[in-house]
């Protein structure tokens, strides 16, 4: 009988086969279903060094891409003063391992980048986003113009708990045609349960005009207003486009 008792116990501790194994997600909405991630970096400059830095980068980031892909790189003008943001694109984690590797035994980016830049800097920091499940990253309809990175900071549960609200609050801005949406990402390192929305204008101005308008269309608010109900807080920063930038 005590045989019998342990044996049942044994039974109930086996790991069941991936085929049989009963299935279930934390969250409840659309998954996560492929590798590719992006790295959001963000560098703070030394302010009387902010102009050596840039011509720096737009010489040397040849020996950067050569080893992954930049999707953009952007001067911060409003809400971070001296500020750089650039976004890498990476299929896996091991490929963004091998990168790394490969540039600290890189002597041309060590040589001629690395050893001037990191001086000229106070602080770097760095988040890994998704985009989140219905969106894709679209170059905007021309070159030039501005780009706004609006933070929001959610309720925790990700995008299957605010993903509907906040997804009908960025369509109705660009179906209506207010805005283009570079992309939408999620965390997944960094501030967790923070979304980004990278949105381009043609200037400064035309957000401003643009943002005074659809603060006035009831659909607007009303999708707005949804999506609020989801909102912990909220920042943004306005960008323009470094002339190396692939985005831009």
């Amino acid at each position: 009988m005590a045989c019998q008792s342990r044996c049942r116990y044994k039974h109930c501790l086996s790991v069941k086969s991936p085929a049989t194994q009963p299935r279930a997600w934390i969250s409840t909405g659309p998954q996560q279903q492929h590798g590719t991630f992006y790295e959001f970096r963000t560098y703070n400059i030394q302010p009387h060094l902010n102009a050596a830095f840039l011509k720096l980068t737009s010489e040397k980031i040849h020996l950067r891409t050569a080893h992954s892909e930049l999707i953009g790189y952007w001067s911060v003008e409003y809400g971070g003063l001296n500020q750089v943001f650039h976004i890498w694109k990476y299929d896996s984690y091991a490929q963004r391992a091998s990168v790394r590797a490969a540039l600290a035994q890189d002597p041309n980016w060590i040589e001629q980048y690395i050893s001037k830049a990191m001086p000229m800097l106070s602080s770097q920091d760095n988040e890994v986003m998704y985009l989140v499940p219905w969106s894709k990253i679209q170059k905007p309809p021309k070159d030039g113009g501005v780009f706004e990175l609006a933070t929001f900071q959610m309720k925790p549960g990700g995008p299957a708990v605010w993903g509907k609200a906040f997804h009908a609050s960025v369509g109705i801005r660009t179906g209506s045609g207010y805005a283009h949406a570079v992309g939408v990402f999620h965390s997944e390192f960094g501030p967790l349960n923070q979304v980004h929305v990278l949105w381009w204008y043609e200037s400064a101005d035309e957000r401003a005009a643009i943002r005074r308008t659809s603060h006035e269309d009831a659909r607007v608010v009303a999708a707005v207003r949804e999506s609020a109900a989801y909102l912990v807080s909220q920042k943004n920063k306005l960008m323009f486009p470094c002339a190396f930038s692939p985005i831009k």
